[in-house]
């Protein structure tokens, strides 16, 4: 049985939000983008976002130094780009 499609643009936000919220790393961002998005393997993908296997690789999982402009060349053709977020303090998040 297929799986039912899920809508792209939920999808994004969805990841956009976990991002912000720090409840995904930069890696699982990309995976999730992989395959919830495009669906393609990672020879594909890493061929689409012009990046090595071996890069892909590692910033799937977490592991390596990415730079910014690496990171950038995933996220920008989904419409996102690497940035600075103000991060909330504990009492703002209600936790004194």
């Amino acid at each position: 049985m297929k799986k039912p499609e899920e809508d792209r643009g939920a999808v994004l936000d969805e990841i956009r939000q976990q991002l912000a919220d720090g409840t995904l790393s930069f890696g699982g961002a990309i995976r999730q983008l992989r395959l919830r998005v495009t669906g393609l393997n990672q020879t594909d993908f890493a061929r689409m976002c012009k990046l090595s296997l071996r890069t892909l690789r590692q910033l799937e999982q977490d592991t390596g130094n990415p730079t910014v402009a690496t990171l950038d060349s995933v996220f920008r053709l989904f419409g996102m780009r690497v940035g600075i977020v103000a991060v909330r303090r504990r009492e703002d998040r209600g936790m004194a």
